[in-house]
Formats: C-alpha cells, sequence, structure tokens
C-alpha cells in the first residue's frame, strides 16, 4: 500500500477496506465526541456501542438514522459503565473503546483491573500520537505525551515497537525514528541520552528489523534536512523522521499542545499496550482531533 501522509488519505483508506470496527463508547455526553462518532458513522468505518444514559438518543438525534449500526445499553454510573466497555472488549464484543465525558482515572481503573481489566501482565501501557502538521509533508507520530513520566530503557523500547507497528499500519516500510533532546550530545547528566545509545545500538544489531533508529537528535534536526547540514551533523534519519521518540512526559506534551494552538497542528491519539485500542481524548479536544483519534485506533485494530 502507500504510505498515509494525510489524515484524509487515513479516512479514504479506512472506507475501502469496507470493514466497520465496534466502537464501545463510554459516556458520550459532549459535543464533540457526538461529532467523532457521528462523521464515523457517516464515513462507514464505525459501529457504536453506546454504553451509559440512553437519554441521549433524544439528545443526538442523527444516531437514530443507524439503526443498524447504534447499540445503546443503559447505565447510569460511570464506572459501571467503564467496567462494561472493558468486558466487551475483553469478551471480543468490541475493537475499540472511546472515552466520552468521564473521567479519565475512572476509565483507566477499569481498563488496568489486575483481574478484570484488558493489560496484559508485562504490557506497557503508553500513549501515541500522529500529527499532521502543514510545516511536514507527511504524518509524524510520537510518544509519550500522557502516561509515562520518565521512561525506563524497556519503556521506551516498548514505545518504539507500538510506534514501529503504528507506521507499518500507515504503509511505512523502514520507519525513521528520532529520539529527542535538547542536544545532539550524550551526557551522564541525561540519563535518557545513554539510553539512546543503547537503542541505537539494538537497532543497527538488527533487534528493532528494517527501522531506522538515531539520537539524540533535536527536533528541528530530526525533522528538517537543513539544520542538520548547517550543524554538520550526519544521521541516516537525514531530517525525514516518521516517529519522535520523547525523553520525559513535559517534552512530549509541550510539543502536542504548543503545536496544536501555534502550528494549527491536527493530532489524534491512543493508548497502546490493552488488548485493545483506547481512544482516551483530552476534555479539550476538539471534535476534530477525538474523530482522527477514533479513525486512528479503527486503523491500529486491524
Amino acid at each position: 500500500m502507500e504510505p498515509i501522509r494525510t489524515f484524509a488519505q487515513l479516512t479514504s483508506y479506512l472506507r475501502s477496506l469496507d470493514r466497520r470496527r465496534k466502537v464501545a463508547v463510554v459516556y458520550a455526553n459532549d459535543e464533540h465526541t457526538e461529532y467523532a462518532i457521528t462523521r464515523a458513522l457517516e464515513e462507514g468505518f464505525a459501529d457504536l456501542l453506546m454504553i451509559g444514559d440512553s437519554s441521549i438518543k433524544e439528545k443526538y438525534t442523527k444516531l437514530s438514522e443507524y439503526p443498524d449500526r447504534v447499540e445503546f445499553i443503559h447505565i447510569t454510573d460511570q464506572d459501571e459503565a467503564a467496567r462494561e466497555a472493558v468486558r466487551i472488549v475483553r469478551e471480543g464484543g468490541a475493537d475499540v473503546i472511546m472515552k466520552g465525558l468521564i473521567n479519565t482515572d475512572n476509565l483507566l481503573h477499569a481498563v488496568l483491573d489486575k483481574e478484570k481489566g484488558i493489560l496484559p501482565k508485562g504490557q506497557v501501557l503508553t500513549h501515541l500520537s500522529a500529527m499532521q502538521t502543514p510545516g511536514y509533508d507527511k504524518m509524524l507520530f510520537f510518544s509519550d505525551a500522557a502516561v509515562i513520566p520518565r521512561p525506563t530503557l524497556q519503556q521506551r523500547i516498548e514505545m518504539i515497537w507500538y510506534a514501529i507497528r503504528a507506521c507499518h499500519n500507515f504503509g511505512i516500510d523502514e520507519p525513521k525514528i528520532a529520539l529527542i533532546h535538547c542536544t545532539e550530545k550524550v551526557s551522564a547528566k541525561f540519563p535518557h541520552s545513554l539510553d539512546y545509545v543503547n537503542i541505537v545500538e539494538l537497532c543497527e544489531a538488527g533487534e528493532f528489523g528494517s527501522t531506522i533508529i538515531d539520537g539524540p537528535l533535536d527536533v528541528r534536526t530530526a525533522c528538517e534536512r537543513d539544520s542538520g547540514n548547517i550543524k554538520g551533523i550526519v544521521s541516516p534519519i537525514n531530517g525525514e523522521a516518521d516517529v519522535l521518540i520523547f525523553p520525559n512526559i513535559e517534552s512530549a506534551n509541550a510539543f502536542y499542545k504548543s503545536m496544536s494552538l501555534f502550528a494549527k497542528a491536527d493530532t489524534a491519539g491512543v493508548l497502546q499496550g490493552p488488548i485493545a485500542p483506547v481512544v482516551l481524548p483530552s476534555r479539550s479536544d476538539s471534535g476534530l482531533s477525538k474523530y482522527y483519534s477514533l479513525a486512528l485506533a479503527c486503523l491500529m485494530c486491524k
């Protein structure tokens, strides 16, 4: 397949598959979630299982136009609704979980339940974002802007594996992954830069298959060839990164929010690690961002 370079191409590709994913939507009581799920219905790549107060049918009349593709489970308690969504996914009744107007902690409590949750033992829970911005000619993935404060070496390796799989789903056969730092120099003052050396060595030894990994690099040298040339930096990334792995949650989150606000980038995000993708948007995310996140999740579970 040709690489998917924009969110419009992602939607088009999902339509071409002619295969709908069942999405368990937990407490979709806000207009931005309504926009996302309604558009997914109209585009034809999702069926909905609405878990929460079923009076939403009167509020979101558009859903009634798809009686064969929308089901309702009436549960007024949000914690119980979250547990029911997780149970359904665990038993194979849905492919994706999407958060509506429910507290993130409440939903994650159900997802991470050691006995009845959907995160397999030993798996790393992490957040993967995708971004489309006018200043870059392809999709850009990055981790972790929402879950892991200070990734360990092993957590960083798992984050890379999730990103590689995402790139493959987007038709990128040989992902270019940049390990991000404030400089290109390795220093014991920044332990993550020492981890980067280990990760690059693993990549060169073939640990990650057909993947290019380099770092430390700053964002400009990772994504702009001229910056690397000016600095005299020779890197196999060559200013064409597909993935940015950030050193910590602060830097990734600041990048995410800054690009959304000032560069007007379109963004999507999904939790990786559970047996099914979990769309866990911020309450302040736009309807379009939630829609793109849902589309990303539907592709990731193919």
